[in-house]
Order: structure tokens, then C-alpha cells, then sequence
């Protein structure tokens, strides 16, 4: 009983990491439209002054990445600098009127 028992979780753990590791892959055109995509919302972000600190530096990473054909993590860099422009956009819409103390 013992053995069995020690069979079938054996047979469940090397199920569960066969599946892990066949996820979706990206390719270098998902990359490459990811950083162009990232790219834009930056330049938008740009032309509103209100571009953050890193998101050119996470750009740059992701072009690293695609250069070093690692598509995934090309895709979660780009995805992260285009959610970071996102981000500084919406805060742009919310501060645009903002009034701060005033000095008499």
C-alpha cells in the first residue's frame, strides 16, 4: 500500500511539472509589437511632460531581451514600461488642474 501510495504521488508530481512547462511561449514578433506598443504610450506620456523616471530604461531592457531572443521576457519588460506610461497618463488627467497651498 505503501509503495502505491508513493507511485502515485510520484506519477501526480511529475504530471503537475510536465504541465507547468508547457505555458504559452512569445515569439520575437509578440516582443517586437509589445516594445512598439510600450514605445508610443511613452511618447504620449512624454508630450504631456509626465513620462516616469524608468520606463526608458525597462524599454531598453526589453530591446535587450528581444536581442538576446529571450521573447518572454522581452514581452513582460514591455508590457510593464506601457502599464507604466498607462499609469503616468492617468495621473497626468488627475493632477492637470490640481491646486496646491497658497503661499500670501
Amino acid at each position: 500500500m505503501r509503495k502505491l501510495m508513493i507511485t502515485l504521488v510520484a506519477a501526480i508530481a511529475l504530471t503537475l511539472t510536465a504541465c507547468a512547462g508547457s505555458g504559452p511561449k512569445h515569439t520575437a514578433n509578440d516582443a517586437k509589437g509589445a516594445i512598439a506598443a510600450a514605445e508610443h504610450q511613452t511618447k504620449r506620456a512624454a508630450k504631456k511632460f509626465y513620462e516616469w523616471r524608468d520606463t526608458r530604461k525597462i524599454i531598453k531592457k526589453a530591446k535587450k531581451a528581444l536581442k538576446a531572443k529571450d521573447y518572454d521576457k522581452a514581452v513582460k519588460l514591455a508590457n510593464k514600461a506601457k502599464y507604466q506610461s498607462t499609469m503616468a497618463l492617468q495621473q497626468y488627467q488627475e493632477q492637470k488642474n490640481a491646486t496646491g497651498p497658497r503661499m500670501n
